[in-house]
């Protein structure tokens, strides 16, 4: 039988929220077994593009990245957000280890090719791109792994790559040896079939619901690369995939996404 393995994906709103950010950190503390943690970015990175005249772009929740905006989401992302999540497990018992994918070449990206519109320095990843029998052994070190979303391309450019892909793509490839159970955590306690009301959680998403759901525009925006990244894992073997509230991560009241 595999070994169960839980990796949880918190996001910006959390991040930018100190005391939320502690408290989900505490909750992530208490989880037994071994465990990821994959961090994005938060409102900091924007907040010194627009004092410095860089107007931040996304598109359908991802980030363009130019070359100003990747030095500071590195800032940002590989540096002050990463340690200061490290440095608070640490004080609570974890031991935490934060990487970016260029560390121990544990995750290799591409940059995304240019089609329709330019993203910059953005990688995307393939079933190749993970490094997993690295991270089975910080994994069998007692170690957690804590994952920014800045990843290499193997030739010395660094790249930004949306956290919702690289937390489903660790789960995919690691469930080649893991029980996986992904979990999206945020400031919401699920996927919300009217935004305006906290209690109107769609508890249970298929491939099916999916479709109708973002033809509707009940989901758009940031949530789409976290549902895409979801499904996507949950056919590539990952056992369960879960959107939840960040300081609720036991609380039965949760998005659960299946395929049929």
């Amino acid at each position: 039988m595999k070994p169960q393995l839980k990796i949880f994906k918190i996001g910006g709103g959390i991040i930018d929220h100190v005391p939320d950010l502690l408290e989900f950190l505490r909750l992530f503390a208490k989880v037994g077994g071994p465990k990821i943690l994959v961090h994005g970015g938060g409102k900091g990175a924007s907040e010194m593009m627009a004092n410095l005249g860089i107007a931040p772009r996304m598109l359908n929740g991802r980030r363009i990245t130019d070359e100003a905006t990747l030095d500071i989401v590195t800032m940002f992302y590989a540096g002050k957000t990463n340690k200061q999540i490290v440095a608070a497990l640490q004080s609570m018992g974890v031991n935490a280890l934060g990487l970016t994918g260029a560390d121990g070449n544990v995750i290799l990206a591409r940059k995304r090719p240019v089609r329709e519109v330019d993203y910059g320095f953005v990688g995307d990843l393939n079933e190749e791109s993970i490094n997993t029998a690295s991270i089975h052994q910080f994994l069998a070190m007692g170690m957690t792994p804590v994952f920014c979303p800045i990843n290499h391309d193997g030739q010395g450019q660094l790249l930004n790559t949306n956290a919702d892909t690289i937390a489903a793509s660790v789960a995919k490839a690691l469930s080649k040896e893991y029980k996986v159970e992904l979990h999206f955590c945020f400031e919401k306690r699920g996927v919300l079939a009217d935004i305006s009301d906290e209690n109107s959680v769609i508890t249970r998403i298929n491939l099916f619901d999916y479709a109708e759901l973002r033809e509707s525009g009940i989901i758009a925006d940031g949530m789409l690369p976290k549902l895409e990244s979801a499904f996507d894992a949950l056919q590539f073997g990952v056992d369960k995939v879960i959107i939840e509230h960040a300081l609720y991560i036991d609380d039965a009241l949760n998005t659960t996404l299946c395929l049929k």
